[in-house]
């Protein structure tokens, strides 16, 4: 079993939860909490007692409650997926990058000036743009972001740097729509 291979775990509503590893999935079936909805046949996995085939999209038994207001922290990894792993000041992308730069989270009202770490005031900046921008704020500087920040949906943030097999990517098109499948295999 791949240390990397990851399973979609549905909610009993067959609504997509998130992507857990593979191991956690086996657990989940054997426990009872949850079933297995698509399997890999030619990958089985086995103990002294079972022979199950690796799970790649498993459904739970018992509704979980999700809220709706879902707010998940703001990282470096979901911050630059959100924005597509480029600059939002010069629009340079991660492999245009020169061998020092990098890209990092830029506030937009800086921190020293009362800005929050939230989504709305976080974009990714090359380090050579951060540096240049410093503590000012973007009408000071003439340096905006392409694009306002905003809170990305949990859906985006849940899947963005992962990759989907075209049969998770199936249960993530039925319940989101084929467009919100296509803008997260843009993003991987």
């Amino acid at each position: 079993m791949s240390v990397d291979a990851r399973c979609l775990a549905l909610n009993a509503s067959f609504e997509p939860l998130t992507m857990v590893p593979v191991r956690r999935a086996l657990r989940l079936v054997l426990a009872g909490k949850a079933e297995i909805v698509e399997a890999d046949q030619d990958a089985l996995v086995r103990s002294v007692h079972v022979s199950i085939p690796r799970p790649i999209v498993i459904r739970l038994v018992r509704f979980v409650r999700v809220p709706r207001k879902f707010r998940r922290q703001v990282t470096n990894t979901f911050l630059f997926a959100r924005d597509d792993y480029s600059c939002q000041y010069c629009l340079r992308s991660q492999r245009d990058l020169k061998t020092r730069e990098c890209l990092t989270r830029d506030h937009v009202v800086p921190v020293s000036r009362n800005g929050t770490n939230q989504w709305d005031n976080v974009v990714t900046s090359c380090s050579t743009c951060n540096t240049r921008k410093g503590n000012r704020l973007p009408a000071e500087c003439g340096m905006f972001p392409a694009k306002t920040p905003t809170e990305p949906h949990f859906v985006h943030l849940a899947w963005a740097v992962r990759r989907l097999t075209d049969i998770q990517a199936k249960y993530i098109a039925l319940f989101y729509g084929t467009d919100t499948v296509a803008e997260l295999q843009a993003l991987g």
